[in-house]
C-alpha cells in the first residue's frame, strides 16, 4: 500500500480533507491502516509539492479517521506514476 496522506479534518460536506503526499486521480479507492476501504478520492487540489486530497467516506466511522494515515494500492492512480 502507498501512503495517500493524513486526515486533517472533516469538511461541512462530510468529506475528509487529507494532507497528501502527491497528486492522485479521482475515484481511487482509499484504505485505512488495517487495509479496510474507507472511501474514494474526489479531488486533489493545492500546490503540487504539498497537495490536499478530498476523500468521500464510505464508512460510518468517519470521526475515528481524523489524524489517521490513509493509503491507496501501490502504483495505482498517481498522476504521472504507474498504472496511468
Amino acid at each position: 500500500m502507498k501512503k495517500l496522506g493524513t486526515v486533517l479534518h472533516m469538511a461541512k460536506s462530510g468529506n475528509l480533507v487529507v494532507k497528501g503526499t502527491e497528486y492522485f486521480k479521482p475515484s481511487l479507492q482509499v484504505y485505512d491502516e488495517k487495509g479496510k476501504r474507507v472511501g474514494f478520492v474526489i479531488e486533489t487540489f493545492g500546490p503540487v509539492t504539498s497537495p490536499y486530497i478530498l476523500v468521500k467516506p464510505t464508512t460510518d466511522r468517519v470521526r475515528k479517521l481524523i489524524g489517521q494515515t490513509l493509503y491507496v494500492k501501490e502504483g495505482v492512480g498517481q498522476v504521472g506514476g504507474k498504472g496511468n
